[in-house]
């Protein structure tokens, strides 16, 4: 019964070190999609357009804020003459152009505005050719995992022996670029601070309306 049991053990521990092997053999990689959107000037291309139309948008929020400004200095500087029913009209024209602007900049930059969707249109499908050149770089040469250090994924550690973020351009048809001591595009185009709202204006406390 020992020896059967033995004869089990062994078996069972030379199972788990094929499978460690195994494991262990698996290809894996990893790519910086930043890196290589970086070096793809139709990306670059998009990039500029919708820092243009950021420019844009922002600048005619700021120019809506500019006359709720001076509408609101110009009530406080003339309150004391208003009779009642005066200063709630002046008050209500004022809620009224800052709501306007508020939803002008919902529209524009807000989640799913017309800057997201923008994006989504310029940026998406460079990045559906990416996700194909990485599957197929995948595929010939046999990787069982390719990471994206770009991504929320952690990585503590990266030998750049191990970076093929260079081969994947070439296979999409770009030249590879330069990279600095991070391992980062010193080619990588001028945008918007992921999760800045342009165009954001700093809240102001509106005068009580009297009942």
């Amino acid at each position: 019964m020992k020896r059967r049991n033995l004869m089990k053990s062994i078996a069972a521990l030379a199972l788990l070190m094929v499978l460690f092997v195994q494991v262990n053999a698996q290809k894996t990689c990893y790519v910086n999609s930043d890196y290589i959107l970086a070096n793809i000037p139709e990306y670059k291309t998009a990039q500029t357009a919708l820092d243009q139309l950021s420019a844009q948008w922002q600048k005619e929020i700021e120019a809506k804020y500019s006359e709720i400004d001076k509408l609101y200095k110009s009530y406080q500087a003339e309150q004391i003459l208003l009779t009642d029913d005066l200063k709630k009209k002046r008050i209500g024209e004022i809620e009224v152009k800052e709501k306007e602007a508020k939803e002008l900049q919902k529209t524009k930059f807000g989640y799913e505005g017309e800057l997201f969707k923008k994006r989504q249109e310029l940026v998406k499908p460079i990045q559906d050719k990416i996700y194909a050149a990485v599957k197929q770089f995948a595929e010939d040469g046999s990787y069982a995992y390719i990471f994206d250090k770009s991504s929320d994924l952690i990585m503590l550690y990266t030998n750049p022996k191990y970076d093929k973020s260079d081969e994947i351009l070439l296979k999409m048809g770009f030249k590879a670029g330069i990279k600095d001591d991070a391992g980062k595009s010193t080619n990588t185009p001028k945008g918007n601070t992921p999760g800045q709202t342009p165009g954001q204006q700093p809240t102001r406390e509106m005068p009580t309306k009297k009942q």
